[in-house]
């Protein structure tokens, strides 16, 4: 554990460095969710309600996914591991006495950590000066939230570590993070609340991983009877169930994947 924390430590120490680039980021998702929330408030002007959703229940949405998008990097950047598997380098991560999962998901912990508090926050912030935000009357459900937020982390973190591990039989990673990086953030409500799409193609999504990306942190943020069990807690569940089963599966496909590596020489 005590290596974990140090590479955890490190990715934090590392993303914090980047001040410009925070500045930016806060910038461009404060201004995409203005932009978003007014499209929201004029779509609820003409119709008040969407399946459970009203016009602040939709603008907190739009700033929780901006608040969170530089947290569970689901428009990117990936992870180093995917240029290391190109580049071969990736075999110095497999000399290393720790797992090479656990190494890669400190150090993503680490960077998602500074983006929640530094990037998350501020641009939330801006949310609530600009708009009416819903935001919950009690601790524990801030306390429920964040927890969700960290398994949105988990999730998120699963996900990319297994799109870049695909990079050990296809050489090059790239082309499913393309696909990725388009479909991801609407099947997980990042860009448009499940809600708003017809309730049978909302519930199929509901239930896949993505949605523990954006759309179930944002339901627990917002008490949605929506989520399974109608509770914040179901929302929870299913989001822990995933990151278990995503990182179980990552796990086992890195076993598979490290018979296979092929640095140049052999």
């Amino acid at each position: 554990m005590r290596v974990y924390l140090a590479v955890y430590a490190l990715g934090l120490h590392r993303y914090s460095t980047y001040r410009a680039a925070t500045i930016a980021g806060i910038f461009t998702n404060a201004v995409f969710g203005a932009i978003n929330a007014a499209v929201m408030l004029a779509l609820f002007s003409v119709r008040p309600e969407i399946n459970g959703y009203d016009a602040g229940d939709a603008v907190t949405q739009v700033f929780i996914g901006q608040a969170l998008i530089g947290m569970v990097a689901i428009m990117g950047p990936p992870l180093e591991l995917g240029e290391r598997v190109r580049s071969g380098a990736v075999a110095t991560d497999m000399l290393r006495p720790v797992s090479m999962m656990g190494w890669w998901l400190a150090d993503d912990m680490g960077r998602a950590t500074f983006n929640l508090v530094f990037r998350g926050v501020p641009t939330f912030t801006v949310g609530l000066v600009l708009f009416d935000l819903v935001v919950p009357s009690e601790p524990g459900r801030w306390a429920i939230a964040l927890v969700s937020f960290v398994l949105a982390a988990l999730v998120s973190f699963a996900l990319r570590y297994l799109y870049e591990l695909a990079g050990f039989w296809l050489m090059d990673s790239t082309g499913i993070w393309a696909v990725a990086g388009l479909l991801g953030p609407v099947a997980a409500g990042m860009l448009i609340p499940l809600p708003l799409f017809p309730p049978a193609v909302a519930d199929v999504l509901r239930v896949l991983p993505w949605a523990s990306i954006a759309q179930i942190p944002a339901e627990v943020f917002l008490g949605k009877e929506s989520l399974p069990g109608g509770s914040p807690l179901g929302g929870l569940a299913l989001q822990a169930a995933w990151a278990a089963a995503l990182l179980a599966l990552g796990a086992r496909v890195t076993s598979h994947a490290t018979r296979k590596v092929v640095v140049q020489g052999g």
